[in-house]
């Protein structure tokens, strides 16, 4: 086997690989780029989710004339001289690898004029190849265009995820910047639409207003920890403001965004036991240190550190998180109502009681869970004890002494419905079971014309810049569930309409669901994602565990869920009963041996 040089233009698409992943590490690497020439306003101008065009403009420092061609060169940086310098770097970029792994994948050009100056140069390159030098005129600062990025790399324009996908991700990066640099003005536009402006005022607030509105961002909790040279700053979610996944903790050090799964785990240990398993905080936070306290030089893409003190740093992170959470958050007080719910009524007689009781044996209780299938695709039907057609018209039947499958017994612990029925006991979790009811009403009626409620006043809600990729192209499927959205400013739209179905749901909390728990690249099958969607808010719109349900109310539910094709679970696959059976209970009471 025969070893050889790998020739400059093969040794640079190598190296690009590293760098520049997908349209996002450009606009990462020029934005960084910006600051670190010290910029007070960056646009940033995306075309077709970058594939055809990225253009970074600022009005930093500049580079002088002279250096442009050396500026695209690997290995070239005005960042640092000595290797010693790589354990103290204050600056953003430092490798030196940026602008020439760029230039090889793309159509390159570069437009720079120093301060104080009113001529600069112009530089073009074709695929890693010197086309152009130019002097020009013009404003003081830098501009990079990127044009058909990856057109000579087709295997890596090939594994591009979807327009929507590439768009996201940089919208989600400049909005980390966005909240970083909060002196800096960014003006991001794509497709010739406006999709984040901020003023540069400096205040926190202002940019988390622009990127989650106006209520999330008065909610936000503050964060602040000095302990020598370590400090924390930023901002978290109270307990009542929760998310499906972790995407929303952004953490940076030293003002470098980074994607730390220590920090992620202490921040998320500060919550642990206030927010339910499975939900996530919103998170915002600036983590300062010594410079050699960290190295940043671990990957090319320089979004992973490592530190020294590591225990310290979790330590710290947890400890102020945890400190803000105490000090915003009110303890609660809990009362017997949720036992006694009719103590308030004087002619009441009732006075309900709770005893723990002996723990039961697993095989006399039954999970109604359907078969391993389930897990996977949860609307798998089920014909497992479907209710026949003419038992479903008595179970509806007027006549009093008709007896349906399941006889209600009543509420408990305002979360639970128990009912009777052939082989035992059966306790019946409201809120799933709702879930289950609404969502196979909401999918029977999707193919026909689904109900409109229109609101009185129209609902406003504002999103984050890359949540609006999402909402945009769900649009169409919202409209035929039954939501009536139309847009209504940057990254604002108005909920006019919501099905009649969910009439009581929060038009706000409907519209929020999906956006925010939908990952990337959910598959894009017309019929799933109505699935998921209407799974999602129909979960937002079923009775919740504390509700106190009538008589009539409880039958309801309980006579609406035996219709269901697939009453054993919810949407998303948790069980919405259990079942005692009667040798179980016959065992409880020493009528069949002992548990």
């Amino acid at each position: 086997m025969t070893i050889e040089i790998l020739s400059d233009d093969v040794a640079s698409q190598i190296a690009a690989g590293e760098v520049i992943e997908r349209p996002a590490s450009v606009v990462k690497e020029l934005i960084e780029n910006a600051i670190d020439a010290e910029a007070t306003f960056i646009q940033i101008i995306i075309e077709d989710a970058g594939k055809k065009l990225i253009e970074v403009m600022d009005d930093g420092l500049g580079i002088p004339e002279h250096q442009l061609t050396l500026a695209i060169k690997r290995h070239a940086t005005s960042k640092l001289k000595t290797a010693d310098e790589l354990f103290s770097i204050s600056t953003l970029g430092f490798r030196g690898e940026a602008l020439a792994s760029i230039a090889s994948v793309s159509i390159f050009e570069i437009y720079s004029t120093q301060r104080g100056l009113s001529v600069g140069g112009k530089v073009t390159v074709e695929g890693g190849n010197l086309k152009q030098i130019e002097s020009i005129g013009g404003a003081a600062g830098t501009t990079v265009s990127v044009r058909n990025l990856f057109y000579n790399v087709p295997a890596r324009l090939k594994f591009l995820k979807t327009t929507n996908t590439e768009q996201k991700k940089i919208n989600e990066l400049v909005s980390r910047y966005a909240l970083a640099y909060p002196s800096i003005r960014f003006k991001m536009i794509s497709n010739q639409k406006t999709i984040l402006q901020t003023s540069g005022s400096g205040d926190f607030r202002e940019i988390l207003t622009d990127l989650y509105g106006v209520d999330t961002a008065k909610k936000m909790l503050t964060v602040t920890l000095d302990e020598g040279d370590f400090s924390l700053f930023g901002f978290i979610s109270p307990i009542s403001i929760t998310r499906s996944n972790r995407k929303e903790i952004t953490i940076y050090v030293n003002g470098r965004w980074v994607q730390d799964s220590t920090l992620s785990a202490a921040i998320l240990r500060a919550y642990h036991t206030m927010i339910m398993t499975g939900r996530y905080p919103m998170a915002v936070l600036f983590v300062n240190l010594p410079e050699h306290e960290v190295d940043v030089n671990v990957h090319p893409a320089k979004t992973e550190v490592r530190f020294s003190q590591p225990d310290f740093m979790f330590s710290l992170v947890q400890r102020g998180v945890r400190r803000a959470l105490l000090a915003y958050s009110s303890v609660p007080n809990v009362t017997p109502r949720i036992w006694q719910n009719k103590l308030d009524d004087p002619s009441s007689d009732h006075q309900l009681s709770w005893t723990p009781a002996r723990f039961l044996e697993t095989e006399d209780i039954q999970v109604l869970q359907t078969d391993d299938s389930r897990k996977t695709n949860p609307e798998i039907k089920n014909t497992d004890n479907h209710i026949p057609e003419d038992q479903q018209e008595k179970s509806f039947s007027p006549n009093p002494f008709d007896i349906p499958l399941m006889r209600l017994i009543g509420q408990v612990g305002l979360a639970y419905l128990v009912a009777e029925g052939p082989d035992g006991l059966y306790l019946i979790d409201q809120h799933a079971a709702h879930e289950r009811i609404l969502f196979e009403k909401m999918m029977e009626q999707i193919n026909n014309q689904i109900p409109i409620q229109n609101l009185l006043s129209p609902v406003s809600v504002q999103l984050a810049p890359h949540q609006t990729v999402l909402l945009e192209n769900h649009l169409p499927t919202l409209s035929k569930l039954g939501f009536d959205v139309e847009q209504f400013g940057p990254n604002t739209y108005q909920v006019r309409g919501i099905p009649v179905l969910l009439a009581g749901i929060n038009p706000e909390a409907a519209l929020r669901v999906v956006v925010e728990d939908f990952e990337d690249d959910e598959t894009p099958l017309q019929n799933t994602i109505e699935a998921k969607i209407a799974a999602r808010v129909c979960k937002r719109g079923a009775v919740k565990a504390g509700q106190v349900l009538s008589r009539m109310e409880q039958e309801a539910l309980l006579r609406d869920l035996e219709r269901c094709s697939s009453p054993r679970t919810c949407p998303h696959g948790r069980p919405t009963m259990i079942h005692l059976s009667v040798s179980l209970l016959e065992k409880q009471f020493g009528r069949k041996g002992s548990i």
